[in-house]
């Protein structure tokens, strides 16, 4: 399910973090952990597992605001912001998630700033009629795929690059079998007709190097790419994770939301 946020601050010109993604995403933990504490933990330390793997199985996009930069800092032109946020779980609990957001307090902060929004708005978006096998995906924030290198750490690759398609294809599959718990033989015929395609325009696509946990001993950089489009073939019970849950790496950080272009 997904939900369109109208955020508020007390004041215009809040400044922010342009890191912001890692303190967003500690912030959404806490308003859950406040209904149910745990479902918090077993999303924030267990996950939906497959193969050692661990998916959390939401995600977030950018913060849409008018702003300008100063330095490392992002200041606010405006005293509103708006943000897309998604969960894969039953259709049953949207209610119950869209009256726990409602006028909730959402905190950004890091050692220099504090920003501080309230929910004034929670509207619904409706998932898609995905009437057709083939869907073409806009990024609503950075896109993340790589692979592990030899010392352990990830080698981020571009969409670019010929295997960017191939790892979203992977990582989509393992979270649809994390999800519905399909057997072997189903995940094998889906691996023959399931494609995840980046679609460029005549611009490279954008690099944003995103820092998780900056400022502590458990600071590391993520590389993903925006401005670009992704073109995926599956059932739509497939695609229906990449929308909820989101689409390659480190979702539960605000990586990998995307929204469904009309045909």
């Amino acid at each position: 399910m997904r939900f369109l946020l109208t955020l508020t601050t007390l004041q215009p010109y809040q400044r922010l973090t342009l890191n912001y993604q890692y303190p967003l995403s500690a912030a959404i933990y806490k308003i859950i952990e406040q209904a149910d504490e745990e479902y918090a933990a077993f999303l924030h330390e267990q996950g939906y597992r497959f193969g050692g793997k661990a998916f959390n199985f939401f995600t977030f996009s950018d913060l849409r605001t008018p702003f300008h930069i100063s330095g490392d800092r992002m200041v606010m032109n405006t005293n509103t912001a708006s943000l897309t946020i998604c969960f894969y779980m039953p259709d049953a609990a949207e209610n119950f998630i869209r009256g726990l957001l409602i006028n909730q307090r959402l905190d950004i902060a890091d050692s220099r700033d504090k920003a501080i929004f309230t929910v004034q708005q929670v509207t619904s978006e409706k998932m898609p009629v995905i009437g057709k096998n083939v869907v073409l995906l806009k990024p609503l924030s950075p896109v993340v795929a790589g692979h592990k290198n030899e010392q352990g750490n990830y080698d981020y690759v571009s969409p670019e690059e010929a295997t960017f398609g191939e790892l979203l294809t992977i990582n989509l599959l393992e979270k649809y079998a994390a999800a519905v718990k399909v057997g072997e033989d189903e995940l094998q015929r889906l691996k023959k007709s399931v494609t995840v395609q980046p679609v460029l325009f005549n611009q490279p696509p954008r690099p944003r190097l995103i820092t998780i946990k900056a400022g502590t001993p458990e600071e590391t950089k993520v590389r993903g790419f925006d401005k670009f489009r992704l073109r995926i073939h599956a059932p739509a019970a497939v695609t229906a994770i990449a929308l909820d849950a989101g689409i390659g790496m480190h979702n539960a950080m605000g990586m990998g939301c995307v929204a469904a272009l009309p045909r």
